[in-house]
């Protein structure tokens, strides 16, 4: 374990993952997944906003880079569009019989086999890294656990 610290924020958001799915849902539920999409991204656009304007209040404007910042890829400036998608897409399902823990147990297996093929071959900047073995193991295991959640039917 390189650094914990890492580790604990990597679990936070994916608890914060789940608490916005799951309120997201819940608004989605009582209009359209696309217009909670909305309001969710809207108020997530309002706290950064918070958090960027309060970062320089009380930190301070963050220092200057010696060497000059590269320009952005094009692709770098679409990340909100499946974000957008995610989230609605997310309502629907955790609105359906998959409920909270599958929907996010599914989401959780495309995430580890879109990070696994990013690896594989550096896409969207990423560094490049050879999938082994034990990543595949990983993935067919998260993914039986996901099905085994589905499966039971929240039967505890």
């Amino acid at each position: 374990m390189r650094n914990s610290l890492d580790w604990i924020l990597g679990a936070g958001a994916g608890v914060l993952l789940g608490v916005m799915i799951s309120i997201n849902a819940g608004l989605a539920a009582h209009s359209t997944p696309f217009i909670g999409s909305w309001v969710v991204h809207g108020v997530g656009a309002l706290a950064a906003l918070v958090l960027i304007f309060g970062r320089r209040r009380f930190v301070g404007r963050p220092a200057p880079s010696q060497a000059p910042a590269a320009k952005p890829p094009l692709w770098s400036y679409f990340g909100g569009a499946p974000g957008a998608l995610a989230v609605a897409l997310g309502s629907i399902a955790v609105n359906s019989e998959l409920a909270l823990a599958g929907a996010l147990s599914l989401m959780l297996v495309g995430q580890i086999v879109f990070s696994l093929v990013c690896d594989q071959w550096g896409l969207f900047g990423t560094p490049r890294r050879k999938i082994v073995l034990y990543d595949l193991l990983a993935a067919v295991l998260v993914a039986l656990g996901s099905v085994a959640i589905i499966a039971s039917g929240g039967a505890a």
